[in-house]
């Protein structure tokens, strides 16, 4: 089977894909509110798993050649601090330096390819990408792709069911790939008001009592299977462009 974690080789394998111009993917995820009835960790797993197999599938089929390395756990996520628990709040500054950091570390191995793949969608990365175009200049490459998930949404299921965070996407996904860490006696419509997504001081207990944005109710396994093909195929076409 192929193997494309990072933390799966030894130093000396990955030496020899530094030589042979392997892209890096650089999941960043989250450890925050997802909703009564989701685990905190949903961001994190959906990113590395989304990754992970996405990259299997591209180096499988076409001739992309990825390695993909552990996903950062915390970021930026104070709009959920009103809820009180279940976030790990990075301030933007510090996230910012432990990025830098992990992209210096693999380019002093040798990479010079990377997608920041960010899963958090309000996770800013351009000011990390900037710093090392001025530091290294077009010697090193680096990808923020634009996430596919509205567009697999309009695609799969309803564009009318309102959604924004542990909506029916994010439910259906988790009732698929991992429904035990779904509490479904908790699924329920909060009525939520759509927020100011650009707001700088963006606080979701404003518009949400339970912490979703949008309506999960409209979630089941089978539209998760969906979706998660769905997306799948759109992140392969989108690494298929950095072939």
């Amino acid at each position: 089977m192929t193997e494309c974690r990072y933390g799966q080789f030894t130093y000396l394998e990955i030496k020899e894909k530094a030589k042979g111009d392997f892209t890096i993917v650089i999941p960043t995820g989250c450890t925050e509110q997802q909703g009564p009835h989701l685990t905190v960790d949903f961001d994190t797993w959906f990113a590395e798993t989304l990754m992970v197999e996405s990259v299997i599938k591209a180096m499988d089929n076409y001739n992309f050649k990825g390695i993909v390395i552990p996903t950062l756990p915390f970021g930026p996520t104070p709009e959920h601090k009103n809820y009180l628990h279940g976030y790990i709040h990075l301030p933007q500054e510090i996230f910012e330096q432990v990025l830098h950091s992990v992209v210096l570390s693999l380019i002093e191995q040798g990479f010079k390819r990377f997608v920041i793949w960010r899963g958090c969608g309000g996770h800013q990365v351009n000011r990390v990408i900037n710093r090392i175009t001025r530091e290294y200049g077009d010697t090193i490459q680096i990808f923020n792709p634009s996430h596919p998930f509205y567009n697999v949404w309009c695609k799969v299921a309803d564009p009318s069911i309102p959604g924004g965070h542990a909506d029916s996407f994010t439910t259906s996904i988790s009732l698929y790939k991992r429904p035990e860490t779904v509490r479904e006696n908790l699924i329920s419509n909060p009525n939520s008001n759509e927020p100011e997504w650009e707001d700088g001081n963006l606080d979701f207990s404003k518009y949400s009592k339970t912490g979703v944005i949008g309506d999960p109710t409209k979630a089941s396994k089978e539209l998760g299977r969906k979706l998660w093909e769905e997306t799948v195929n759109q992140v392969i076409e989108i690494l298929k462009d950095l072939s």
